[in-house]
């Protein structure tokens, strides 16, 4: 896992601390089957999975859309504002790690084709940089990585924030 420069100039320190939690959201899910991938574990019925989906339409909604690029169909609801956590009966692990990729990869042409002072325009109609999208997106990697942690550890007693070397 690369370390946030010290001396590294604005847009590559976001990158990489944005890099850093989107690599601990997708070693959440090493090692654990479908079920334990997908099962609720909060009242409110957060899984593991359910987040990873969460992140991968944001992704795409901050980097892409705002930036007017195109992007698959997400899973947002006006009526449901749970849709993009839930995972559906037919939806498996493979098939949302591969859409959180995409994204990923997406979002990561954004970033490397605009500067930060870009502006563009977010879902709820105010105009942002994407600097703003990359710290917004940085702060809401690393907060659902945290709920990943604790689920994770609910679900077989694994702990840590990253790979050790």
């Amino acid at each position: 896992m690369e370390d946030v420069p010290y001396t590294g100039g604005e847009k590559e320190s976001l990158r990489v601390a944005l890099d850093r939690h989107r690599d601990v959201v997708l070693w959440k899910l090493q090692g654990l089957d479908e079920e334990q991938a997908r099962r609720p574990m909060t009242p409110s019925g957060t899984s593991l999975l359910g987040l990873v989906k969460h992140l991968a339409a944001v992704e795409y909604g901050w980097f892409c859309e705002t930036f007017g690029r195109e992007t698959e169909p997400l899973p947002f609801d006006d009526d449901d504002p749970e849709a993009d956590l839930r995972v559906e009966p037919g939806e498996t692990t493979a098939e949302i790690v591969a859409f959180y990729e995409r994204a990923r990869a997406a979002s990561d042409r954004v970033i490397g084709e605009l500067d930060v002072e870009a502006l563009g325009t977010a879902w709820h109609g105010a105009a942002v940089t994407l600097r703003w999208v990359l710290i917004h997106m940085v702060e809401e990697t690393a907060r659902h990585a945290g709920h990943m942690d604790v689920l994770r550890e609910l679900i077989d007693g694994a702990t840590g924030d990253h790979v050790r070397d």
